[in-house]
């Protein structure tokens, strides 16, 4: 299933709502760099693949944008290692 996830930029967050339950990516951007500090997917909406589709998301934004990623979130760093080809945004 392919999310509509939403960008909320002034809030400098990925969101998506389930069962009306908020699930977040949040960043910071700075000089050109996302840093991923926090996905939360609430329990009750846990295991349907929320996370993966908030980590692509915003990838996806980042490389549109030409920005780098610095990936604080273990969640967002372990799912880059597996898809390689977003790698090449991370930066240390």
């Amino acid at each position: 299933m392919s999310r509509a996830i939403e960008h909320n930029p002034d809030a400098n967050r990925f969101e998506w709502s389930e069962d009306g339950i908020l699930s977040v990516l949040d960043y910071e951007l700075t000089n050109g760099v996302m840093t991923v500090l926090h996905t939360g997917v609430p329990q009750p909406v846990g295991g349907r693949g929320i996370a993966g589709d908030l980590a692509r998301a915003a990838l996806d934004t980042a490389r549109a944008n030409g920005w780098s990623v610095r990936p604080l979130c273990s969640y967002v760093d372990a799912w880059i290692r597996r898809h390689p080809e977003y790698q090449d945004l991370v930066v240390a």
